[in-house]
C-alpha cells in the first residue's frame, strides 16, 4: 500500500524542521522516505531569503521534490503542481518509500488530494486583469462574489484577480464552482490519490507565534531580503510577477518605492502581513479532515507525532 504523511500548518510553525526530524526517525527504523514541498513560494529557484525554504544543508539531508525547481517567470498553478506532484509521488512509491508532503498552501494540497473543480479550466483565459488596480478588483469581487472576497487574503493578488476573471468569463462565482468538489475539506472521502495517509497539522499558541514571526522577519532583513529583491529587479524580473507580490517581497517593493519610510516600518508591515497570512491558512487548514493537531513547540506533542508516524509507516 502506498503511504503518505502530510505536514501542514500556517507559515512559521516549524514544518521544515519537523519534516527533517521525521525523515531521520524513519531512516533510523529502516523506512525510506522522501519529501515533497507544497509551499507555493518554495517552488521558485530565484527566491531564497523571503521564502524560508530549506537551506542547502537541509536539502542535502533528505531527498526533496519541488523545492527551487521553477522560475518566477513562469508561476506554477495548481493544475501543473498536480502533474509534477503526481510524478514525484509515483517515483517515491515505486521505491516502496513513504512520501512526506510539507507546506502551508492549503489550496495546492486540496487540489492534489481532491482534484480541481470542474470549471477551473486552463481554457478560461479570455479575460485578464493584470493591469487593473487590485483595490478595484477587490471592490468588484466584494460586490459579485463576497464569499471569495472574505476568504482570499488581500495580498493574494493572483487569486483575487483569478476569482474576478472567473466571474467575468463564466458569469458564475468561483466560490460556488469550488463547491462542486464533493466534501472539499474531507481528504479521506473520495481522495484522488491511491494511498493511505496520515495528516499532521502544526500550530503554535498565537502569542508565541507572533514572537517567532517577528524574529523571522528580523532574520530575513538581516540576511539580505532587500538586496535579494533589488538584484532580481536589476536583472529584469518584473515587479508585477505573482511571486514578487507575496508577503515579504511586496512590502520590500513598497519600501524601495518610498511608501514605507523606515526599516522599522518595513518590518512592522511584513509582520502584520505574515500574521494575516497565517490567519487565512488557519482558516483553510482548520476545516480539513482528518488531521492530528501538533504543537510544534511542545516536545511531548512532537514525540507523539513521531510515534504515530512510525506506527503508520511500519504497520
Amino acid at each position: 500500500m502506498n503511504k503518505m504523511i502530510i505536514i501542514s500548518g500556517p507559515t512559521a510553525t516549524g514544518k521544515t524542521k519537523s519534516s527533517l526530524e521525521l525523515y531521520e526517525q524513519l531512516k533510523k527504523n529502516n523506512v525510506l522516505s522522501e519529501i515533497i514541498n507544497f509551499d507555493s513560494l518554495c517552488f521558485y529557484k530565484e527566491l531564497k531569503i523571503g521564502t524560508a525554504k530549506p537551506t542547502k544543508e537541509e536539502l542535502q539531508q533528505a531527498p526533496h521534490h519541488l523545492v527551487g525547481t521553477e522560475s518566477i517567470q513562469s508561476p506554477l498553478d495548481a493544475s501543473l503542481f498536480i502533474k509534477k506532484a503526481d510524478k514525484a509521488l509515483d517515483c517515491i512509491w515505486e521505491k516502496g518509500a513513504v512520501a512526506i508532503l510539507v507546506g502551508g498552501s492549503g489550496f495546492y494540497l486540496r487540489a492534489l488530494m481532491k482534484g480541481m473543480y470542474a470549471e477551473n479550466s486552463p481554457s478560461l483565459q479570455t479575460v485578464k486583469l493584470e493591469n487593473q488596480p487590485i483595490e478595484e478588483v477587490r471592490s468588484k469581487l466584494k460586490l459579485y462574489d463576497p464569499e471569495s472576497y472574505e476568504n482570499l487574503h488581500p495580498n493574494d493578488h493572483y487569486r483575487l484577480r483569478r476569482a474576478y476573471e472567473f466571474f467575468l468569463e463564466t458569469g458564475k462565482k468561483i466560490s460556488e464552482a469550488k463547491k462542486t468538489i464533493e466534501k472539499p475539506y474531507d481528504f479521506q472521502d473520495s481522495s484522488r490519490l491511491p494511498c493511505s495517509f496520515l495528516h499532521f497539522y502544526l500550530d503554535i499558541e498565537k502569542k508565541e507565534h507572533w514572537r517567532i514571526i517577528q524574529e523571522r522577519t528580523n532574520k530575513m532583513i538581516k540576511n539580505g531580503l532587500i538586496e535579494e529583491l533589488k538584484d532580481l529587479l536589476h536583472h529584469g524580473f518584473s515587479p508585477a510577477l505573482k511571486p514578487l507580490l507575496s508577503v515579504g517581497y511586496k512590502e520590500v517593493q513598497q519600501y524601495l518605492k518610498g511608501e514605507l519610510k523606515t526599516l522599522d516600518e518595513l518590518k512592522d508591515r511584513i509582520n502584520i502581513s505574515t500574521r494575516q497570512l497565517a490567519k487565512s491558512q488557519r482558516t483553510f487548514l482548520g476545516k480539513v479532515t482528518p488531521k492530528e493537531t501538533i504543537d510544534s513547540t511542545d516536545k511531548d506533542s512532537q514525540a507523539m507525532m513521531v510515534k504515530q508516524a512510525l506506527n503508520f509507516s511500519i504497520g
